[in-house]
């Protein structure tokens, strides 16, 4: 089956270099596994995949990693028996089988990532050919540096993709030899690709929720900005009615208490007058209208006269402004020249017995 660029890769530093590297996530994993248990003696472990040209570009695909049991340092180069590398290979074919030795991995307490001739000198005994990959992890600190072979030499690598897939060899493997390197069951056991996938869907949901408590928030805002214009808009037309109201109420209670007083004046000046003109014990009951007496028409309008000579018209039910008009002159055009006399802002604001002065 031909080989094609995996989807579901992360970046790891530059990768615009020839060959392009690809390292499974099981196998990331097994490597970190190993480089933390190295720190008092060296580890290694032979790198399994295949060499595979993806749309005219070379890549190296690593989807193994098996142990090396014995690696030593004498003299301060590194050294792997050849024991220890034929178990290794052996292992290989039993976990592996069908797959390539594509390169190899080393993890040595105390010393800098730096390559020495001992390191060129295995890459070579191990036979691998161009392209190959060795991969240097620092024990103490989270630091690798990746070299491929090429023009027989290990030229160092900016940077790799780590991608994810069903890796069922690689999981059997580190299932396996769990003991070997002190890991317990629960830390291999664990699908990674499963994990991850898990981790991606809930950073998804989590920001699907973020969007949709910024979309509430934002009809929340919108909302609230209506509301409060709606009570802005409420408020000032209320206003508007209460100052009207306001107006109306001052000019019927300066009206009823003009009204009364003058209705008081003519009462008891009428009283006067009919006493002065009554013989001695005459009763009150007796009196005779005076000055302020009604007068009806045939209408049945009532109209009465001031002291000073002013008429007023007295307002009866179902009366108006035009109505009072067009009984008293005939036409609806005296009408403003009443509400005009009377001090009236509302000609419709009028109530029954209100006296209204008559132009």
């Amino acid at each position: 089956m031909e080989r094609k660029f995996p989807k579901n890769v992360r970046q790891v530093g530059n990768v615009s270099d020839i060959p392009k590297i690809y390292l499974e996530d099981y196998v990331d994993t097994y490597l970190d596994q190993l480089r933390s248990r190295a720190k008092e003696e060296p580890t290694g472990a032979l790198l399994l995949g295949e060499n595979a040209v993806v749309e005219g570009l070379e890549c190296v695909y690593i989807t193994g990693a098996v142990r090396i049991e014995e690696v030593s340092e004498e003299n301060g180069e590194i050294c792997i028996s050849d024991p220890a590398r034929e178990a290794a290979l052996r292992e290989c074919a039993e976990y592996f089988p069908g797959r390539d030795v594509v390169g190899w991995a080393l993890a040595a307490p105390g010393r800098p990532l730096v390559l020495s001739g001992s390191m060129v000198q295995i890459h070579e005994q191990l036979g691998l050919k161009k392209n190959s990959i060795f991969i240097m992890k620092h024990p103490e600190e989270d630091e690798e540096i990746y070299f491929a072979y090429k023009f027989h030499e290990l030229m160092q690598m900016g940077g790799y993709y780590i991608f994810y897939e069903k890796n069922p060899d690689m999981q059997n493997y580190m299932i396996n030899t769990r003991k070997q390197i002190g890991v317990t069951p629960s830390e291999v056991v664990e699908d990674r690709a499963a994990k991850n996938f898990r981790s991606a869907v809930k950073e998804k949901l989590e920001a699907q929720e973020q969007r949709s408590n910024s979309h509430l928030v934002y009809l929340t805002s919108v909302l609230l900005v209506v509301v409060v214009l709606a009570i802005g808009i409420s408020a000032m037309n209320n206003y508007d009615k209460m100052n009207s109201v306001q107006s109306s109420i001052e000019t019927l209670s300066k009206s009823v208490q003009g009204s009364s007083e003058n209705t008081v004046t003519a009462e008891e000046d009428a009283a006067a007058d009919q006493q002065e003109e009554q013989p001695d014990g005459a009763a009150a009951s007796d009196v005779s209208a005076g000055a302020g007496d009604v007068q009806t028409g045939e209408s049945g309008m009532s109209i009465q006269e001031g002291e000073s000579g002013e008429e007023y018209y007295t307002v009866q039910r179902g009366d108006t402004l035009d109505k009072i008009s067009l009984k008293l002159y005939g036409t609806t055009d005296e009408a403003e020249a009443i509400c005009k006399m009377n001090g009236l802002t509302d000609g419709n604001l009028i109530f029954i017995g209100q006296k209204l002065l008559l132009p």
